[in-house]
Order: structure tokens, then C-alpha cells, then sequence
């Protein structure tokens, strides 16, 4: 049977899309690839259809939970064998897909990047056959990549470990540089690199240059003109987005506000009425459009700059995926920039806080060691994200290997009466079953567990304690979840430099800052490019193009597009604030006492130390957020001097 006829039989398509056909036929013939395609290309079926043909089980990567979802019900329904190991299974679904992978009666397998994290999955993965490792967004394996993450880091020595016959890196955005940093991690061909192009010829590139004090009125005046449509409003922040969906609403318009700080149940709603609607508008920020499938949006506008280029790329790219003309816009504002900018400075760590995490990981009492990430980010006044990245950072300098991470609490519900789960059992075990309840902390609704504290009192195993609790959750008798992480970690042999080791992590994440700061560059580059943007957005990812696209800012003005500076706020040692400043810093040195602590509080950033101060509430918080940062830390750093 031949590929197209695999298609058709397999997934009812008479035809694949570009570049489809040239990465499969890459995996088939036992090659890795990468598939650089644009939003909405079709990059899973590269997984699919191979997984289907190659004999073993092909695993996919994916830090998007509900598009492994969405893939497995699609699966499923068409007859293949698919499931997901996720911190959201119960026992009893967990050791199922176990058995099926172990059994061989599993074709694929989705797993987050932090799956890997686990010692006990890793040894499964070493049990089975992997035909195929996938690693969606595969650009975040690349520190010169938009979206870092450092979980990413650590794929490839894993596909390597797993004896994984080929590997598939998927990717919507990536730079030439990106692509050679995939290729190398993962020694993939440059030959078997398959990159389909950026250009879309059924969008409008829009931008209009306006002040902030405009924007409203601009927007407002758009979704009023143009024919009602399917619509995505971007935002930065979520006060934002909750505003301005309330303005669209009150002028007559179906708008609703999306944001990562909503319910989990509210997000849902929003989206199941966004994806059911024909003029439905969502306000929202970068939090909304992973893995929502829906072809006809006709409008896609940008209230704020976007970070990046990379970014851009992306979002825009949910308009039009049906072919027909869409329209996107950017409404460019440079007052935009400095909260942008900030954004990358705020995770960027202090000298001193890199030095102490280094000093006290290297101190630790003995080899093995357990660390509670939240607590080990409040010492050093790091952000979760950042503490993350510097532990990577230093398992790949071979100074620590992190082992499985266990849990210190539990939280469970009861869905009977503890009398009557206890009951269900007999003689010492429901006697036990009713000890351990009887030594938690019960709230209104959940109990609080300390299996180590329990096993203590009750003179057991902290291992039967937890091995009881998943044997209830498994029976349907309480609900279950996991609490107050802890990472296990071995520091590995020989002498290592606390200094240099503080100076090469404070290089890495000064460079990520530089490079983020520079994205946003691009981004005010593009809009205000003296040619075809649509062009110019297309050569930023490598795809060369001469005919103008017609249809952007440019081609239908013929001018470059200029944007107003804004009036430059007053001298930062000119303002009242100052002198308060100083007076906070006395009083609050752990938090305010370098200078780049200072910067944060000034511009608005939170911070594990200004949280725990209550600084991030004080009236001054965020009193120069209309600065630059770079301005704010080279104020703060002369004051600390003075």
C-alpha cells in the first residue's frame, strides 16, 4: 500500500499537505526530521501516520495538555491505539497505560517534558521499543529559541538513553539559527530539515501606528466597519483584557475575556462559546490559541506590541487557517514598550541570588539531597521559572543529577463518610484505614495528609501510607492529588568552583535578557520596515521572497509607516517617590538591598522576597513601571552606591 493510500485508509485524506510526505518518508526510510511548518499545517500527522507503520510505540513530547487531549480523543475514534501519562490520571488509569506500553498494544504515547523527570518512567522507557520520539515545539530546546524551556534541554540525552530508532522535532517558529540548533541537538540532517515556508497569501498584514490614549477608539472602530467574523483580540496583561472585553461589550460587541488568572471552568466556557460562534471576539492573552483547532477566524488584532516576532508569527497564524482572506492588525504603540521590556528584565536573578542557590546546593550535607522548590526559590529570591532553569543549567555542567521527585503531602476528598470507607474493610486494615484520617487535617471539604508524619504516629512504612491513599483513590472511595513537591537531587563527584559556577549562570541568563529585549526590537523593526512587511516578516524565519504581498501596510500605502515617540517621563531623581524609596530599602534590605531588587519593586515585577515582605502590595509598587528597566537599574545602582 503506498503512503497516500495509508492516508486515505487511515485518516480519510485524499492528499497531504506541503511537506507532510518529505518528513515521513524521512522517518520510514529511518532518519531523523524536522518539520517546520505554520500554524495549522498538519505537524501531528507527521507523528500519526508513521507511528501507525514503524513497529514499536512513538512518543510524544508536548507541553500542551489539551492538545494531547484533543489528539488522543481523535485517535481513539478512529480505531488507534493512543493515551497520555499526565499528573491528572488516577492510579488505576495510570497502571493501565503502563500495562498497555509494556504489553506492546500501545502505537502512541503522549507524555509532558517533565514526565521525564521520573526515574520510574524513564526505567519503563528503557523496557520498550521506541520507534519514534516526537518533540512538539521543538523550538524551546533552543536558548536562542522565543519560548526557552529547560525541560527541553534535556530531550535529546534522553531519545539518546532510550535507544529511540529516529526522532521527529516539530516546530510553527523557527529562525535559521533555531533550526540549526534543533538539528544539532537532536543530529538531525540539514537534508531532512523540511521547512514549508511562513508566507501566508490570505492575510492582510495590518499596522496602524496609534498612542495609547487612541487605541480603544482605533479597535472599537475596526470590529464596528468590517464584516462581523470569528475574532482574536491579543493582550499583554490580564487587567487588560478583562477591560477591554468589558468596552467591546458595553458598544454592542460579543466579547468575552480569556486569561490564564480566570477558573479553569470559566476559561473552558469562554472557549467552548468562542469555537461555537461565527462573530464570537475573545480578548485575551497569549494564554489562549495553543492546540484550539478552528479554521474560519477571519480577524486576529494585536492591542499590544507582541514580544517577539516569533510570537507575532504564531498568533496571527490562527487567522485564515481555511484558506479564505483574513485580516490581522497590529495596533503599534511604543508605550508599550517598557512593560515588554520589563518582562524580560524581571527574570533575570541578582548576582548574590545565583551565588547562595550555588553555595547551598553544593553544601548540602549529604550527596542525596531533597530540596523544596518553592521554598529553595523564597531563600534565594528566585522565580519558580528561574530556579528551574538554573538547576537545568547546572545538571547539564554535570554538577547534580535530579532523580524523581516525591511529594510531602497529600490532599484527599472523601466521596463517603470516613466511617463507612473504613468499614468497607476488615479487622487491622480498616482499624488502619480509619488512623490515618483520624491524623489528618480536615478542612471544609479536603483532608490534609503528612504520610511521613502519619507513619511516624501510627509506627508504618510512609510507603503504606501512600500506597493505602492510591489504593482508595483507585477504588473510587476519595479523590486524590499530590502536594508540596520535593526534588530529589545527587550532586555528582569532583570539586566544583562555586564562583565560576555563579558566574556562568548569571552569563546565561544575562545573555536570554539581552536576546529578549532585542526580539522586541524586531518587532518595532517590522512595523515600521521601508518595503513588503509580509516580506520582511517571511525573511526574519529564512524563506526568501522578491514578489510584494500586495496587501500589507506597506503595499497599500507605498510609505513607511512611522511611529511616534512619547513624551519622556520626568528625571527619575526629580520624582517624590524617591526619597520613600530610600526609606523602603533601609527597612527592607533581604528585599530591596541590590540593586536589581530595587529595579523589580520600582517597575512593578514581583519577586519571592517582595511577596514575602508584603512589598508587592505597597503603595509604591510599580511607581516607575512607565521607565525603562535598564533606566530604573542604573538609578537603583547609583543609589546603592550613595
Amino acid at each position: 500500500m503506498t503512503l497516500r493510500e495509508e492516508l486515505e485508509e487511515r485518516f480519510g485524506l485524499a492528499t497531504f499537505r506541503p511537506g507532510q510526505e518529505a518528513v515521513i518518508e524521512a522517518l520510514l526510510a529511518g532518519r531523523g526530521a524536522l518539520a517546520v511548518f505554520p500554524t495549522g499545517a498538519g505537524k501531528s500527522l507527521c507523528y500519526q501516520l508513521p507511528a501507525l507503520l514503524l513497529d514499536g510505540v512513538t512518543v510524544v513530547v508536548s507541553p500542551l495538555i489539551a492538545l494531547m487531549k484533543d489528539q488522543i480523543d481523535f485517535l481513539k475514534g478512529r480505531g488507534i491505539a493512543a493515551a497520555r501519562l499526565d499528573s491528572s490520571l488516577s492510579a488505576e488509569e495510570d497502571r493501565e497505560v503502563t500495562g498497555k506500553l509494556r504489553s506492546g498494544d500501545l502505537k502512541l504515547l503522549y507524555v509532558a517534558p517533565e514526565r521525564f523527570n521520573n526515574e520510574r518512567f524513564r526505567s519503563l522507557l528503557q523496557q520498550v521499543k521506541i520507534a519514534l520520539f516526537a518533540v512538539d515545539e521543538a523550538h524551546c530546546i533552543s536558548e536562542w529559541g522565543h519560548n526557552f524551556r529547560p525541560d527541553y534541554l534535556k530531550l535529546a540525552e534522553f531519545a539518546r538513553a532510550f535507544r529511540a530508532e529516529r526522532v521527529l522535532a516539530l516546530t510553527a517558529t523557527a529562525t535559521p539559527r533555531v533550526v540549526e540548533d534543533i538539528c544539532a541537538n537532536f543530529a538531525i540532517s540539514s537534508e531532512d530539515a523540511v521547512v514549508t515556508g511562513f508566507f501566508r497569501p490570505n492575510l492582510a498584514l495590518l499596522a496602524t501606528p496609534v498612542r495609547g490614549s487612541e487605541r480603544d477608539r482605533v479597535l472599537v472602530q475596526r470590529l464596528q466597519e468590517r464584516p462581523a467574523g470569528t475574532t482574536i483580540v491579543y493582550v499583554t496583561l490580564q487587567r487588560t483584557a478583562e477591560r477591554v472585553a468589558e468596552l467591546l461589550a458595553d458598544v454592542g460587541l460579543p466579547a468575552k475575556a480569556y486569561h490564564a488568572g480566570l477558573d479553569d471552568d470559566v476559561r473552558t466556557s469562554v472557549q467552548e462559546w468562542w469555537k461555537a460562534s461565527d462573530d464570537g471576539i475573545v480578548v485575551a492573552t497569549v494564554a489562549f490559541g495553543m492546540g484550539i483547532d478552528k479554521a474560519a477566524v477571519r480577524y486576529v488584532y494585536h492591542y499590544n506590541l507582541p514580544k517577539s516576532l516569533e510570537s507575532y508569527s504564531q498568533e496571527i497564524g490562527r487567522a485564515g487557517r481555511d484558506g479564505q482572506p483574513s485580516s490581522v492588525e497590529l495596533l503599534a504603540c511604543l508605550e508599550d514598550v517598557p512593560v515588554l521590556e520589563n518582562f524580560a528584565y524581571g527574570d533575570t536573578p541578582a548576582r548574590p541570588a545565583l551565588r547562595s542557590l550555588v553555595s547551598e546546593l553544593l553544601l548540602a550535607g549529604s550527596s542525596s539531597f531533597e530540596v523544596n522548590p518553592t521554598s529553595l526559590a523564597n531563600r534565594h529570591d528566585l522565580r519558580q521559572l528561574v530556579l528551574r532553569t538554573a538547576l537545568t543549567y547546572l545538571e547539564l555542567q554535570g554538577v547534580l543529577r535530579q532523580g524523581t521527585p516525591s511529594y510531602a503531602s497529600y490532599q484527599a476528598r472523601p466521596l463517603k463518610p470516613i466511617l463507612q470507607i473504613a468499614n468497607s474493610f476488615q479487622g487491622e486494615r480498616a482499624q488502619f484505614i480509619a488512623d490515618i484520617f483520624a491524623r489528618a487535617k480536615e478542612g471544609r471539604v479536603w483532608y490534609t495528609l503528612d504520610p511521613a508524619h502519619i507513619g511516624t504516629a501510627l509506627k508504618q512504612d510512609r510507603a503504606r501510607i501512600t500506597s493505602a491513599l492510591e489504593y482508595l483513590a483507585q477504588q473510587r472511595l476519595i479523590e486524590l492529588r499530590a502536594a508540596d513537591v520535593r526534588l530529589n537531587f545527587t550532586r555528582l563527584g569532583g570539586e566544583a568552583d562555586p564562583e565560576s559556577l555563579t558566574e556562568d549562570l548569571a552569563r546565561r541568563f544575562e545573555q536570554r535578557e539581552r536576546q529578549e529585549v532585542a526580539r522586541l526590537q524586531d518587532v518595532l523593526e517590522l512595523v515600521t520596515h521601508d518595503g513588503c512587511q509580509a516580506n520582511a516578516l517571511a525573511g526574519y524565519f529564512g524563506e526568501q521572497r522578491v514578489e510584494p504581498c500586495g496587501q500589507c501596510s506597506f503595499c497599500r500605502s507605498g510609505q513607511r509607516l512611522h511611529l511616534e515617540e512619547p513624551a519622556a517621563p520626568p528625571p527619575l531623581a526629580t520624582r517624590p517617590e524617591v526619597t520613600r524609596l530610600a526609606e523602603l530599602r533601609q527597612a527592607h534590605p533581604a528585599a530591596l538591598g541590590e540593586p536589581r531588587q530595587m529595579a523589580r519593586f520600582a517597575c512593578g515585577l514581583t519577586s519571592p522576597a517582595l511577596t514575602a515582605a508584603k512589598l508587592s502590595r505597597h503603595p509604591n509598587f510599580g511607581v516607575f513601571e512607565e521607565y525603562r528597566f535598564s533606566d530604573v537599574l542604573d538609578w537603583a545602582d547609583v543609589r546603592s552606591g550613595a
